[in-house]
């Protein structure tokens, strides 16, 4: 039977008492609770009218007991009888809807086939189950995570509304199964990195250095995750084109800001590097995985991108929607994500900062007051993390070479100008210069050795013009040479914007 309630039950993981009447369930049966329970759920919810969501919403819990036999409402099952606990139902069915995922591929991607287990390298001891499609995770969280989130969803809800483009955690799901006298709680959110793709690299920063260190056990995995430290050893930077590192920092700046005004912080950013060989990636060794894309803003790639609005999702390819970056003279597909957001600053992370402030320098530990965090995980991330590509030199040297080509053919034409009106000039200078002479001589014509000396001057004369000709015509090529010609600094630019 069916009912509507607020969650009341305590304890962690598990419950805080196990009948000894009951075995404890083995993880096969806790998956296959799980998928039943989620299936059960939405299909539910498909008989309810849809409506705008309304603030009572965010704080629903429907209860229902799903026995082994089945029941009127319920269907058998050879798994053990359980209880499960649905969270805001019709906010989350909002949330899905408003990623483009319908409730048909929402069931086939988490209950078609067995999830898939993955092991955990953080310390919050919670259990990671990935869907076959590569599509959804599904994490198990404690009670305080749980209840936290839901208090959460109304700034969520109202965050997502104004952009759904982000790298927060895309919620899709709360859910609490009870069977066998263990009580676990899940949520069901987007897929940071995929299966198909190989990570080489895969980091969990925050931005602090104390204990910021794989461990010896994790780097002996075969896919270690690695840390802050870890990054600076292994990596000096990487690197991204100058639009791609302005969209991902704003994308992480809106969003450190929203965590900051939920009191929110210890978050991480998960990280995946692939290396791309000179062989494409084999369509044959991706098994189909994420063909047909159900989710919209689901990709690294799209999660940036903000000033874009697609209305379907990106087509598949075989980057998988990760982000071109650079590393020396390596190429590189970035994937990533914030994750572990379920950490508010309350009492008992005050006195944790407290303690270690006591023992370690206060501002190179994780947990600190929310502001705090956030500027120092942007300062990490933009400046030892993500790098910005910067243009080559020689573009803005071939710019000035332009500009001056310009000037100087500027400055020419002004010269040869110049050097045709003093030619006309001259020119008409000697026409009255032998206009004068041959007048004297009509006057008088006895006077021919005073004519033959003003020959020879006329002569010099000449001559006397062409080597100052020639003079002015190296002064002219002496001044092309010269960037700044004595032009007036409005002739020189108009003529400039005139060749641009």
């Amino acid at each position: 039977m069916s009912t509507a309630s607020a969650d009341s039950v305590g304890g962690g993981t598990k419950t805080s008492k196990v009948s000894k009447d009951h075995k404890k369930p083995t993880s096969a049966t806790l998956k296959g609770a799980i998928q039943l329970g989620i299936s059960y759920a939405v299909g539910n919810l498909s008989s309810k009218p849809d409506r705008d969501v309304l603030m009572q919403d965010f704080s629903v819990v429907e209860s229902v007991f799903l026995p082994s036999e089945g029941s009127n409402l319920t269907p058998a099952h050879h798994y053990p009888d359980f209880r499960l606990k649905t969270y805001a139902p019709l906010a989350f069915r909002y949330f899905r809807e408003l990623f483009g995922i319908k409730p048909d591929d929402y069931l086939y991607s988490i209950c078609n086939e067995p999830l898939i287990e993955l092991s955990n390298p953080g310390a919050s001891s919670s259990w990671f189950y990935l869907t076959s499609d590569d599509e959804f995770i599904i994490k198990t969280v404690q009670h305080k995570e749980a209840e936290f989130l839901q208090k959460l969803l109304p700034g969520y809800y109202m965050n997502l509304n104004q952009n759904p483009r982000t790298l927060l955690p895309k919620f899709y799901g709360l859910y609490c199964i009870q069977c066998g006298g263990v009580t676990i709680r899940v949520v069901v959110m987007n897929n940071v990195l995929p299966r198909a793709m190989k990570m080489h690299y895969k980091y969990d920063l925050k931005g602090s250095s104390y204990k910021r260190r794989a461990s010896r056990k994790e780097r002996a995995k075969s896919s270690p995750t690695f840390k802050d430290l870890d990054f600076q050893e292994m990596h000096e930077g990487l690197h991204f084109d100058s639009d791609t590192y302005n969209a991902l920092m704003n994308t992480l700046q809106r969003d450190c800001r929203v965590l900051e005004s939920f009191k929110i912080m210890d978050y991480s950013l998960l990280l995946g590097i692939h290396v791309l060989d000179r062989k494409p990636l084999s369509r044959g060794s991706r098994c189909d995985s994420r063909k047909g894309q159900k989710v919209l803003y689901s990709t690294a790639l799209e999660s940036i991108q903000g000033n874009l609005k697609d209305p379907e999702p990106v087509a598949d390819d075989d980057t998988l929607g990760g982000i071109p970056a650079k590393h020396k003279d390596e190429s590189l597909l970035i994937f990533l994500g914030i994750i572990d957001i379920l950490q508010s600053y309350r009492f008992i992370k005050k006195v944790e900062h407290s303690w270690k402030a006591l023992v370690h320098d206060g501002d190179t530990v994780s947990v600190h007051r929310p502001s705090f965090y956030a500027d120092r995980f942007l300062k990490f991330m933009g400046s030892t993390v993500f790098k910005k590509i910067h243009p080559l030199r020689g573009s803005s040297s071939k710019r000035k070479k332009g500009s001056l080509y310009a000037v100087k053919s500027a400055s020419q034409e002004f010269l040869s100008t110049q050097k045709e009106e003093k030619k006309e000039e001259k020119k008409a200078q000697s026409m009255d210069n032998l206009d004068g002479n041959l007048y004297s001589s009509s006057i008088q014509p006895d006077l021919l050795p005073r004519t033959a000396v003003s020959f020879e001057s006329t002569q010099n004369d000449e001559d006397g013009r062409e080597k100052s000709e020639d003079r002015r015509a190296s002064s002219s090529t002496i001044a092309l040479d010269d960037p700044l010609p004595p032009l007036s600094r409005s002739q020189s630019e108009s003529e400039l914007d005139v060749y641009l």
